[in-house]
């Protein structure tokens, strides 16, 4: 099988109504590409975080960690001088010798307005019309979540660990093997079950691929949604391993693993940049037998980066949206 390779190109359409799932990095380049498209988008963000500045408001103040919801948001605001100046404004951290320190203004802000208001879903949205948010940032789930993974130890292959906590299962060493969620049936986040059953489109990944793209998987509110919604899916690979987390995979062993965790969910379309599937077809056979075609692009920021570019993103996901 030959993957379809996309050409650049956007042009003006009416809107649609895209869902992206994710986390981190991964989530913010994926948000920053299709808020350049006439969509309505909505950003569905994990809330696992258990290290830093979110790790410590989750402990202190028992709220969602805000940031990977931060980030979600400043990848929404737009090019012009508002939106890049609020973007700053969010993803500012301090650095002191006392308790502000390693803070992110954005997380701060978020759990502000959170106690404020008492409801994570409003509070989000009002930060994002303070931001000239291009579209909407919901949790995955309406409670903190922890990931819990098995892990084949490098120091010793013959044993197998149970590890806990987002921070510690990326930067496990060894082999990740599976991972599963604590509480293992939470409360999918009412909106976002909505804007998936409402979806033309919903994009999965890329992100830490254990525990930023698979755990929106495990909810089962989310889950259920993704497998009825009329929405074609998109699966977006990520442009190379993740020390600590898939050291060693290649991308068929993304697709493998993703599928091992969600057996039931269908997918049309797998998007990975060209220089991925150069001189192979097992990647395309993969995606085939996942009920997936194969569709390729120049989304790196540079050969050999690990880093998408939105602009690129946004153009190939144009194409695929539009020759579907």
């Amino acid at each position: 099988m030959i993957a379809r390779t996309l050409s650049p190109g956007l042009h003006n359409e009416k809107n649609i109504k895209i869902v992206a799932l994710g986390g981190g990095h991964g989530l913010a380049a994926t948000l920053s590409a299709l808020r350049r498209l006439p969509a309505d988008v909505t950003g569905i963000v994990t809330v696992a975080d258990n290290g830093g500045s979110s790790g410590r408001l989750r402990d202190e103040l028992g709220v969602l960690p805000p940031g990977d919801l931060r980030m979600a948001l400043a990848a929404l605001c737009g090019d012009d001088d508002w939106g890049r100046t609020w973007a700053d404004v969010l993803q500012h951290r301090f650095t002191s010798d006392g308790a502000l320190h390693g803070h992110a203004v954005g997380n701060l802000l978020i759990a502000a307005i959170w106690d404020q208001l008492g409801d994570h879903v409003a509070g989000l949205d009002l930060v994002g019309q303070l931001l000239g948010a291009q579209g909407r940032v919901l949790p995955m789930a309406a409670v903190p979540l922890n990931i819990a993974a098995d892990v084949r130890l490098r120091a010793n292959p013959a044993e197998i660990t149970r590890i806990s906590g987002q921070v510690q299962v990326a930067t496990a060493d060894g082999t990740v093997l599976g991972v599963h969620l604590e509480p293992s049936d939470p409360p999918a986040c009412p909106e976002a079950v909505a804007a998936i059953d409402a979806a033309d489109w919903v994009v999965i990944g890329p992100g830490s691929w254990f525990t930023s793209v698979i755990p929106n998987l495990l909810v089962p509110g989310l889950r259920a949604a993704l497998n009825r919604t009329s929405a074609k899916r998109i699966l977006v690979l990520n442009l190379g391993e993740q020390d600590g987390e898939t050291a060693g995979f290649s991308p068929e062993n993304h697709l493998e693993v993703l599928a091992a965790h969600a057996p039931e969910l269908e997918l049309d379309y797998v998007l990975a940049d060209f220089a991925m599937v150069e001189g192979t077809g097992s990647l395309a056979a993969t995606a085939k037998y996942l009920g997936a075609e194969l569709m390729t692009a120049n989304i790196s920021m540079a050969p050999g980066s690990v880093q998408h570019d939105p602009l690129r993103l946004a153009s190939a996901f144009h194409q695929i949206m539009m020759q579907a």
